[in-house]
């Protein structure tokens, strides 16, 4: 008992056991509101390059809109014309959604996982509080609202046979696909390839010349860092994406800045090993390692053809290789 109400006094918000009916509709209702608001932000988002799955979530958001009037209804009838402002938050034990700027950064197959869960999440909480409650009308009216889920749950999968044939959604996913590659797969690559490739040279370089690990890694660890801060920002600031349709700057920036530190860091790091040929040895072990990553990136995502990424890669990477060598060595 102490510890309830110890919970209930530092986080402000009430148990759900502790709602009566007249605050559990209440919470229905805001609840419905949200997710209404939620499926248009899906349906709004998804609406010029997904048109069938819009649909659906146009639908669902009808739907729930429907739900919320008949709930406020019902609330009226019972308890008059002013609702309790109590939402989700308010309540210590009860389901939470993702925030809007989480909502709008969802892909086509998260957006459709999600609304999946919501629906189970909402019909569940209401069936297990339903039977944990000791009141006959409460138990009556979360049976109520664990029906009204189910009902819109039936409804939504009623929706996407109606909207989004297989046909149709084959082309979305296809769509979402290459949507996936342009925004991050390609910048990622890209960046990959120049942080990987580019810093072998003045590392190696630099090894063979000084033959001293804690020199070697410095220069590796700026050189990397530099490439990356250097091709996020060219990445994001020469396309907007609004013409290409390559998605977000940001997001192609931070793919690519990313992945070019860390294809440079990959042997750079080895030189943190105090002993110059064991170093120079793990380093040349990544080396490979990252070249046939990239190859297999490039085959994977972008379908280039596995021996001509494998020679294209590999030859030029050995190339720099040798030629950082070779001046380093001098």
């Amino acid at each position: 008992m102490l510890k309830r109400f110890s919970l209930s006094a530092l986080s402000g918000k009430r148990r759900f056991d502790d709602l009566s009916e007249k605050e559990i509709l209440a919470l229905a209702i805001s609840s419905e509101e949200e997710d209404g608001r939620i499926y248009a932000i899906y349906a709004q988002k998804l609406r010029t390059d997904f048109a069938a799955s819009a649909a659906i979530f146009d639908g669902m958001a009808s739907e729930e809109n429907g739900h919320r009037e008949r709930l406020l209804a019902l609330y009226q009838q019972r308890f008059g014309d002013v609702v309790l402002p109590i939402r989700r938050e308010h309540v210590a034990d009860f389901y939470t959604r993702k925030p809007v700027w989480l909502i709008e950064n969802l892909g086509l197959d998260q957006i459709r996982a999600e609304a999946e869960d919501m629906e189970r999440r909402a019909r569940d909480f209401y069936v297990a509080a339903a039977g944990r409650s000791t009141d006959v009308e409460t138990r009556k009216l979360l049976g109520a609202l664990a029906a009204a889920e189910a009902a819109h749950e039936a409804k939504a999968q009623g929706l996407t046979t109606e909207h989004l044939d297989d046909a149709s959604r084959s082309d979305e996913d296809l769509a979402a696909k290459r949507q996936f590659v342009l925004t991050w797969v390609q910048p990622g690559l890209a960046g990959l390839m120049d942080g990987s490739v580019s810093t072998l040279a003045p590392i190696f370089a630099t090894a063979f010349a000084t033959q001293d690990p804690r020199t070697t890694f410095l220069i590796g660890l700026s050189a990397s860092i530099g490439a990356g801060i250097s091709m996020g920002f060219t990445e994001a600031a020469h396309d907007d994406g609004k013409l290409s349709g390559r998605g977000a700057p940001w997001k192609r920036g931070l793919a690519s800045g990313v992945m070019t530190t860390l294809g440079g860091l990959g042997h750079a790091l080895p030189y943190l090993i105090p002993h110059f040929w064991t170093a120079t040895t793990v380093a040349l072990i990544v080396v490979f390692v990252e070249l046939w990553a990239i190859v297999w990136i490039q085959n994977r995502y972008m379908e280039t053809p596995f021996l001509r990424a494998a020679f294209q890669i590999v030859l030029g990477g050995g190339l720099v290789l040798a030629a950082g060598i070779l001046i380093g060595g001098a």
